[in-house]
């Protein structure tokens, strides 16, 4: 996993909960890069297996997306639904 972004803490934080070789987790990176370039956003990650606690939390849904700490979506991101709900994060 990579470490934290250092974006502006003004932006709205995503966190990508998952772990190595997990491709959903990967899959999930791809899709939060391609949105972030357009709606920009600080990315953190969390490799479950550093953590018993996130272990415990994640080992089944992974990927799993949070938004300035609400859970949004878990194995998979609907695009769409992230992509409304930064931009109205972005407008409050």
């Amino acid at each position: 996993m990579r470490p934290a972004s250092a974006d502006s803490e003004a932006l709205p934080q995503v966190v990508l909960y998952g772990r190595p070789g997990c491709h959903l987790c990967d899959d999930a990176r791809v899709l939060l890069e391609r949105v972030r370039a357009e709606l920009p956003f600080a990315l953190v990650e969390h490799d479950i297996e550093a953590d018993d606690a996130l272990l415990k939390a994640y080992l089944e849904r992974i990927p799993v997306v949070a938004l300035d700490g609400e859970e949004l979506f878990d194995f998979f991101v609907d695009e769409a639904e992230l992509r409304r709900r930064l931009a109205y994060t972005g407008r409050r």
